[in-house]
């Protein structure tokens, strides 16, 4: 089911799709992680990553809450924007052969995830208490701001030492 295609008839529909489509790309950045992790020079950045592998873990367990809440089964749909996302960082991080620039492009990468994320998570609140679940709503809402609170963090790393160092 594509998001544009004839199965998309209602707005449940709508939200059934995307919460199986960030269910794919969490999954997809619990697998992505520990290569990231095992890249990154910096400790702070590693610790970050580490810290953010288990908030996803417990992400994939949230949205498997929020199905079950709304009575849908928890599976996940291909995620071709996950997929180019993760595919793009993994290239960039395998070019990269300056250890200082490689976790510069290792943040930017995480954060390419982030706001994807992000993104996702606020439609999927706006239509969960479009549908009158806020139950659901609160449970993504939890997620959604760690997934902030990670982006803040990036940039923090970015600009108090990794993009210096990189420099």
């Amino acid at each position: 089911m594509g998001l544009f295609t004839k199965d998309i008839e209602t707005m449940n529909d709508l939200f059934i799709h995307q919460l199986q489509d960030i269910y794919y790309a969490e999954k997809r950045i619990v697998g992505a992680l520990p290569k990231m992790i095992a890249k990154a020079t910096s400790s702070d950045l590693r610790q970050g990553f580490e810290q953010h592998l288990d908030e996803t873990k417990e992400h994939v367990q949230r949205l498997e809450k929020v199905f079950q809440m709304h009575g849908a089964e928890a599976k996940a749909v291909t995620c071709p924007a996950i997929d180019g996302i993760i595919d793009e960082a993994e290239d960039v991080a395998g070019d990269v052969a300056d250890k200082a620039v490689l976790d510069a492009a290792l943040i930017a990468a995480a954060q390419a995830v982030e706001h994807y994320e992000i993104s996702r998570y606020g439609s999927l609140i706006a239509w969960a208490k479009q549908l009158g679940r806020d139950d659901c709503a609160q449970v993504l809402q939890q997620t959604l701001e760690e997934e902030k609170t990670t982006d803040k963090k990036l940039t923090s790393l970015a600009e108090s030492h990794v993009n210096r160092a990189a420099a």
